[in-house]
């Protein structure tokens, strides 16, 4: 995991100069009071040896983000739509010292695996190794701070899944139907709901691309032999169709219990307006029983006489892999899944995965009679789109995982971007120029100008500046722009830490911006360095308060930006970080934050604006599809040893972009 997912320690590190000594369990030696910002109860640690478990006491939340398919790289809709907005909620969670575990993992089984594998000549074991460990890295890249990034090919998702079926047969919530499935005579094979391609039968849609398990055009889901015109996969030969039988829970015997549980919890836990919209709308259509076998042989088999040559439907069993995950992390994983009066479930998804995950996993559950941790709350974005159109796995159109860390943008930037992005409400888009353009009027512009600008004065020698030292400054009463100000931070803390309870986090975001953006106006009414010349106990009031601002900046953008804090508190020569109550209370008096006579780091800028130049290199770049770009890459290549002139402009970037050492080609490892 990349240094700055480790942003709290559980020990004080040996010098303030290194990124790991960032985070501290104690606040810094010194005399002034004001230093004892950080509760007396810190954070649990991410990198502690022993495994969490819920607290008496505490407040216990596990958070789970969407299982990502193992079967290709993720891109920027799906990084933004499950892992990366779970991870910014899980960091809260732990600066507020809530005992949080966030769990993942790739989802291994079913058809998408076994589709990968005959496209690409390998086994599906070798296909789940592979891309795990590219998923792994990307979001080690992405800074994304699991507790647990597990699979679903674990020992302990077969022994939890089939525990799960045996209480639901038990109590009689399955039955056994003849359906008829696609066959393929030349493959000689029941093709499962990924083999099969065609029209989309829903009126108005005709997309002639569909699934034969969901359209991802109008989002409907179906059933192989609804397709209008299928063909196989493999072959593209037309499928017949043949009876085979399977097994099916019986969601209508559980419905009266399912939403007594969502009017409940739909409710109380505050879910997004799209994921009540789209359970709502399976509701009113009826429950139906739902097929939970398949005819392959990678997954789960079912532990039944009758069905031995079958497996669990990946939908079945896909959600219970946040189960078996915790149990790969801890043998005490019950105490997490199976204690719904102490711990707090969050789940972070895109919007095609809320139906199985408010219908089909709680009826799951509720029908095994046992007490399960049921979710509380869903989190659900809509999708980001790419540029004019929109991002494909099966496509390759956009930007994906292993494309970003092999520009030269920093990974606090991607944060940034796609998360003042986040498609909370409704689709959004990403744009080059859009990031350019945040990138210097918000970053650049706003932040960092605020940061350094306060930092370098402070920094500066005798006669211009504090000498890196905190100043004392004049009494804060008889100043009232300054304690209106850190009344307008006070508010501004306050509405970021509702917004975050609310998982409302680009509003958060937002929030903390919003402080930045005040600090600025509070520097320049009147200019701060003037006053140095004219009443230097005023001047010295607003650094020490700005300065107090910086820290709390760090801290609410940590979760954000988990990179960008790192190198805010090395510059700060500080070691805590905190979201505490007794901290969200002084943000109302920011003069009190950083101690007086506290020496500060070295300043240095914190962002690089985009030029124009690098908007157009890397829209060129990522036009079109990845079977595109390495055309254009080879007749690039062709070209330039042909010319064997001098390396253009592109080349350069390309060079430069080559330089970010801090991450692995992951194309070298196909």
């Amino acid at each position: 995991m990349a240094t700055t997912a480790a942003i709290v320690s559980s020990s004080p590190p040996e010098t303030a100069a290194t990124t790991a000594a960032i985070v501290s369990s104690s606040p810094q030696e010194t005399a002034d009071t004001t230093a004892a910002i950080v509760s007396s109860s810190p954070p649990e640690t991410a990198a502690s040896d022993a495994a969490k478990i819920p607290l008496a006491g505490k407040r216990n939340i596990l958070i789970t983000s969407a299982l990502p398919y193992v079967n290709n790289v993720p891109h920027l809709g799906n990084i933004i739509g499950c892992v990366l907005s779970a991870d910014v909620y899980a960091r809260y969670c732990r600066n507020r010292g809530y005992n949080a575990l966030y769990i993942c993992g790739t989802d291994e089984y079913g058809t998408a695996t076994e589709t990968k594998a005959i496209e690409e000549g390998s086994s599906p074991q070798e296909i789940c190794d592979k891309y795990h460990a590219i998923h792994k890295e990307v979001y080690e890249w992405f800074d994304i701070s699991f507790d647990e990034f597990g699979r679903t090919s674990s020992p302990q998702q077969t022994e939890v899944c089939q525990a799960i079926f045996k209480k639901l047969w038990e109590n009689d919530f399955f039955s056994e139907n003849t359906m008829q499935q696609l066959y393929c005579d030349r493959c000689e094979r029941f093709l499962a709901d990924r083999l099969v391609e065609g029209n989309c039968p829903t009126p108005g849609c005709n997309y002639d691309c569909a699934r034969g398990d969901q359209c991802d055009k109008c989002g409907k889901l179906l059933n192989p032999t609804e397709l209008l015109e299928p063909k196989c996969k493999v072959c593209r030969d037309t499928p017949c169709i043949r009876d085979t039988n399977h097994l099916f829970i019986e969601l209508p015997k559980l419905k009266d219990k399912l939403e007594e549980y969502i009017s409940a919890t739909s409710a109380s836990g505050g879910w997004s307006h799209n994921a009540i919209q789209i359970t709502n709308s399976w509701l009113r259509e009826g429950l139906k029983p739902r097929c939970i076998t398949r005819d392959l042989k990678w997954g789960v088999p079912v532990p039944h006489e009758n069905f031995k040559d079958k497996v669990f439907y990946v939908w079945f069993d896909a959600p219970i892999g946040y189960v078996s995950i915790t149990a790969c992390y801890t043998a005490e994983w019950e105490k997490w899944w199976k204690n719904p009066e102490n711990v707090e479930l969050y789940q972070f998804m895109g919007k095609d995965n809320v139906p199985f995950h408010t219908v089909m996993f709680p009826s799951t559950l509720i029908g095994t009679g046992e007490s399960w941790t049921m979710m509380k709350t869903i989190s659900v974005t809509e999708y980001l789109n790419y540029e004019s159109g929109k991002f494909s796995k099966s496509k390759g159109v956009g930007v994906f995982g292993n494309d970003v860390k092999d520009t030269n943008i920093p990974v606090e930037v991607w944060r940034y971007y796609l998360l003042a992005n986040r498609p909370e409400g409704s689709d959004t888009k990403f744009e080059w120029a859009d990031l350019r353009d945040k990138l210097k009027g918000e970053l650049v512009g706003n932040l960092g100008n605020f940061i350094n600008r306060v930092l370098k004065f402070i920094a500066k020698g005798p006669g211009e500046g504090y000498e890196s030292a905190i100043p004392v400054g004049r009494c804060v009463d008889s100043h009232p722009p300054t304690k209106d100000f850190g009344c307008k931070v006070g508010k501004l803390v306050q509405e970021y830490v509702d917004a975050m309870e609310k998982v409302k986090l680009r509003e958060a975001l937002s929030k903390a911006m919003e402080i930045s953006s005040a600090g600025n106006k509070y520097l320049e009414d009147p200019p701060y360095y003037k006053l140095y010349k004219t009443d230097e106990p005023t001047c010295a009031l607003a650094l020490k308060t700005s300065a107090g601002v910086v820290y709390l900046l760090a801290c609410l953008l940590e979760p954000f930006m988990p990179s960008f804090s790192v190198k805010v508190l090395t510059q700060l020569n500080w070691k805590c970080i905190s979201l505490s109550d007794d901290l969200v209370e002084r943000a109302k008096r920011p003069w009190e934050i950083l101690p007086t006579s506290h020496k500060i780091g070295i300043p240095s800028p914190l962002f690089k604006k985009m030029e124009d130049e690098d908007v157009k290199f890397y829209t060129d770049k990522f036009a079109g599809s990845q079977s595109d770009r390495k055309d254009r890459k080879l007749k690039a290549e062709v070209a330039a040893t042909k010319k064997g002139g001098k390396s253009s402009k592109k080349e350069k970037l390309e060079k430069s972009a080559k330089t970010n050492t801090k991450h692995i080609n992951l194309e070298d490892r196909k």
